[in-house]
């Protein structure tokens, strides 16, 4: 995570390459001295997570609100001592602990902050060394409002989201409770190449089920 950090800059007002696999996006980020949106650096640490040999998704943390176009993408990488997924995010340099410095899931941060529990920030978490990542604000704002719906992929793969002729890809979503699942359509998204598919759930054993 922080070598992906301190390679890419953070930019998200720019759409990623066409080519979205770690290879090319990182060319093409030194050869244009450009950076790459969160989901853009969720893809290269992914990549650069599978191709160590570990289990690893990216996440898209959705907002409650539907006009709310301000989500963010962050990885999870699956630890076999710990038993869970563990938060990652490249864009902060970020990771999340509990009051005694575990490490925590994705899962049980959006539970303390449902609970009201204690949550502790890695000192060094940073916006591309220009501005400090609080856990005020990063936590208790941006992520709380974030962490309503939850996707990722069902394949995680090595150029999974490229686009090309008579490719699809399929996502599941996690609702909360509050939004029956059962009640809600499969999405699919059909562009001149590539066919998305989105798969609601509201069972988080399904979502978080081990690799």
């Amino acid at each position: 995570m922080h070598w992906v950090h301190n390679r890419v800059p953070h930019n998200g007002n720019i759409n990623n390459p066409a080519s979205r696999n770690a290879q090319d996006l990182l060319a093409v980020c030194a050869r244009e001295k450009r950076g790459l949106n969160c989901r853009g650096l969720a893809t290269v640490l992914n990549e650069v997570y599978l191709s160590m040999g570990y289990k690893a998704r990216f996440i898209g943390c959705l907002p409650k609100d539907t006009a709310d176009f301000d989500s963010h993408v962050i990885n999870a990488v699956y630890s076999p001592t710990q038993n869970k997924w563990l938060w990652m995010d490249p864009t902060h340099d970020a990771y999340v602990m509990d009051e005694q410095g575990s490490l925590l899931s994705i899962e049980e941060v959006r539970q303390r902050l449902l609970m009201n529990k204690p949550l502790l920030l890695n000192p060094t978490a940073n916006w591309n060394y220009k501005q400090s990542t609080t856990k005020e604000d990063y936590l208790y704002s941006y992520m709380a409002k974030n962490l309503y719906y939850l996707e990722t992929p069902i394949s995680s793969q090595y150029d999974l989201e490229t686009r090309r002729a008579g490719k699809t890809i399929q996502y599941i979503r996690l609702l909360p409770l509050a939004v029956n699942a059962q009640k809600q359509p499969v999405r699919t998204k059909k562009s001149t190449t590539t066919t998305l598919t989105t798969y609601p759930t509201n069972s988080a054993a399904t979502f978080w089920q081990k690799p």
